[in-house]
């Protein structure tokens, strides 16, 4: 082999790599100055005014109802899923530790036809809801002894399609024939016509009593920047990317390198906002597969704030986020870089959550 030879090899070798580095370690979120959060966050009026969703900021008719909060897989074979779409807000984080992640849409304004498919619940999703008010709808949970005391306990309305611990609500739900690549497990749905049917049946109110996020107008059309892209550098394929669309002030998601879309209506999934979140995550035992993310739940954990990302409007907005682990249903706070709560882009809100370790990118258009 000649010096000509080497030299190529040598150079090839650097440039791949450089792109792993690129796509894999991006922004470095572990030296992001911690915003400090003065003392426990409080809210006793509602954040918005009008007949307007507590979450997505959006008018609806069913703005001052009960949201659901619905499991789902981020399994390749489930994809697309179906609702997503339509949800006020989704919440995104590792459920087995260093690889699958795992979807929880929150579904109040609008609720979808059929919503699928549906998994398992997991703690950390478990305070979350709580803290959205929401009913929660899963099935089967992660086999962890003390997560199954945590749902038997009727701590949260829940719904569980397995019948396996809190509410059995199996008849709520039901398995549709497999389509492409879906394995058994993938096949778990759900009309909202009948999750609405069992939540009267377990006597669970209708009532919203989350106060919701603040607002703000969005940004006019010649004030929004021509593109930009997010990369949120969960394991492959799990990984997804955000492309900012001037035109409707949102963000087309990609997953795992693929078009995220509805399996319902086909349409793109475009959130108006994207949190990312940042939280240490672990085993949550030795030798167990599932994870522990520092969110403030009660039972696990010690941390409950840390730095945050916000992307609304084309732009870029640093932060933090912050829940009181002393109370279940604490809100989870966002704030700016002074202090103060961050006014949302009224639409869909979708968070991610990562482990410092975790790399995030952000490229503003050109």
């Amino acid at each position: 082999m000649n010096r000509k030879q080497i030299g190529i090899i040598v150079a090839v070798a650097m440039i791949i790599v450089g792109a792993i580095f690129y796509f894999l370690a991006g922004d470095k979120n572990k030296n992001v100055k911690q915003i400090q959060i003065n003392g426990t966050p409080q809210q006793t009026v509602p954040a918005n005014s009008g007949d307007v969703s507590p979450i997505s900021g959006l008018t609806c008719d069913n703005w001052n109802k009960r949201s659901f909060a619905v499991m789902q897989p981020a399994d390749v074979a489930a994809r697309p899923l179906a609702g997503l779409s339509q949800a006020d807000m989704v919440v995104e984080m590792v459920a087995v530790y260093g690889s699958i992640t795992r979807l929880m849409g929150v579904y109040g304004c609008n609720t979808p036809e059929e919503v699928g498919s549906l998994r398992s619940a997991r703690h950390d999703f478990v305070h979350l809801a709580k803290s959205f008010d929401s009913i929660y709808v899963h099935w089967g949970r992660a086999d962890i002894e003390e997560f199954k005391n945590v749902l038997n306990s009727g701590i949260i309305d829940d719904m569980n399609c397995n019948n396996d611990a809190g509410k059995s609500a199996g008849q709520y739900c039901f398995r549709k024939e497999a389509e492409g690549n879906m394995r058994g497990v993938d096949t778990g749905y759900a009309k909202f016509t009948s999750l609405l049917e069992g939540a009267k049946a377990f006597g669970y109110s209708t009532e919203n009593k989350f106060l919701g996020y603040p607002h703000q107008t969005e940004a006019a059309f010649d004030q929004r920047p021509n593109g930009g892209n997010l990369r949120v550098a969960y394991a492959k394929p799990f990984d997804v990317e955000y492309d900012y669309d001037k035109e409707s002030n949102s963000y087309f998601r990609t997953w795992g390198g693929v078009a995220d879309t509805d399996r319902n209506n086909k349409q793109k999934i475009a959130p108006k906002n994207v949190v990312v979140m940042i939280a240490d995550a672990a085993p949550i035992k030795v030798g167990e597969q599932y994870a522990n993310i520092q969110i403030g739940d009660p039972w696990f954990d010690q941390n409950d704030s840390g730095s945050a990302f916000f992307y609304m409007n084309g732009q870029q907005y640093k932060g933090a986020w912050k829940k009181d682990k002393s109370k279940i249903d604490s809100k989870l706070f966002f704030f700016d870089e002074t202090g103060q709560e961050i006014k949302f882009v009224p639409g869909q809100i979708w968070v991610d959550i990562i482990d410092p370790g975790q790399a995030l990118r952000w490229t503003p258009a050109a």
